[in-house]
C-alpha cells in the first residue's frame, strides 16, 4: 500500500471518528437506534464476556496459588488478583471480547449495507449516514463498554475467590480485606477510564472498515477481518500508553 493511500485512509478515519463524536451532542437524535446497539452490544455480550472473565480470575489465581504457596505467601494472592484485574486484565480481556464479537458485527453490518446501496438510499432521503449509522453505535459502544467492564471484573474476582478459597484453602475474609484494600481511587481510575478510549476505538475503527467496504463478499471478508485484527492491535498498545500516562498521573513509582 503507498504511503499516499495510508495517510488519506487515516485522513478519512478521523475524520469519520471525529463526525461520529460530535454527532452526539448535535441534532437530530436517534435514540432508538443508540438503544437498539446498546442491547446489541450489552445483552448480547454478557453471557461471552460472564465467561471468559470467571476463567480468566480462576487461572489467574491458580497460577498466583501455585507461585506462592511455595513461599508462603498465599495472603498476597487478593491482593494480586484484585490489583491485575481492576487495572489491567478486567479492562483489556473485556475489550478484546467486545471487539471480536461486536466490532465484527458493525463491520459486517455496515458492509452489508454499503453492498446492498442501503447506504446511497440513506443519502438519497437527505440524511447524514455518519450520523445515522455510525454515531449510535459510538454511543452504544461508550455506554455498554464500562458496563461490561464492570460485571467482567467483578466475575473475575469471583472466578479468583473460588480457587484461592475452596482451592488454595486461603481464609475468604484474607481474600476479601485485600481486595478492598486496593480498591483506591488510583486504582479504579486507572481501570475505569480504559474502556472508554477502548469503546471509542472498536466502534470508529469498525465502522469506518465497514464503510469503506468494496468488492463483494470477499471485500466484506477482507474489511470484517481487518477491522477485528486493527481493533485488538489498539487495544493493546493503546493500553500500554494509557497505563503509562495513568502510572504517572496517578502517583505511582515506575
Amino acid at each position: 500500500m503507498k504511503i499516499k493511500e495510508v495517510i488519506s485512509d487515516l485522513q478519512s478515519y478521523y475524520l469519520l471518528s471525529l463526525n461520529g463524536l460530535l454527532g452526539v451532542v448535535r441534532r437530530p437524535f436517534y435514540f432508538r437506534d443508540a438503544v437498539l446497539q446498546m442491547e446489541y452490544a450489552g445483552a448480547g455480550s454478557l453471557v461471552v464476556i460472564f465467561i471468559v472473565d470467571l476463567f480468566v480470575g480462576m487461572a489467574l489465581s491458580l497460577q498466583l496459588s501455585a507461585e506462592l504457596s511455595s513461599l508462603g505467601m498465599k495472603m498476597y494472592i487478593g491482593m494480586i488478583v484484585g490489583i491485575s484485574v481492576v487495572r489491567e486484565l478486567g479492562p483489556v480481556v473485556t475489550a478484546l471480547v467486545f471487539a471480536g464479537r461486536v466490532g465484527a458485527g458493525m463491520a459486517s453490518e455496515l458492509g452489508s449495507m454499503v453492498l446492498g446501496h442501503q447506504v446511497d438510499m440513506i443519502r438519497v432521503f437527505g440524511l447524514d449516514p455518519i450520523k445515522k449509522l455510525v454515531t449510535p453505535r459510538i454511543i452504544g459502544s461508550l455506554i455498554m463498554l464500562p458496563a461490561l467492564t464492570v460485571i467482567g471484573v467483578a466475575v473475575s474476582l469471583l472466578g479468583g475467590f473460588y480457587i484461592a478459597v475452596f482451592v488454595s484453602h486461603q481464609s475468604a475474609t484474607v481474600y476479601w480485606t485485600s481486595i478492598r484494600a486496593i480498591l483506591t481511587i488510583e486504582n479504579v481510575l486507572a481501570g475505569a477510564i480504559k474502556p472508554f478510549v477502548f469503546g471509542i476505538l472498536i466502534s470508529s475503527i469498525c465502522c469506518y472498515m465497514g464503510l469503506s467496504t468494496r468488492g463483494g463478499s470477499v471485500g466484506l471478508r477482507r474489511s470484517t477481518t481487518t477491522a477485528v485484527v486493527l481493533s485488538i492491535v489498539m487495544i493493546i498498545v493503546s493500553d500500554f500508553l494509557l497505563t503509562r500516562v495513568l502510572l504517572y498521573l496517578l502517583g505511582f513509582s515506575v
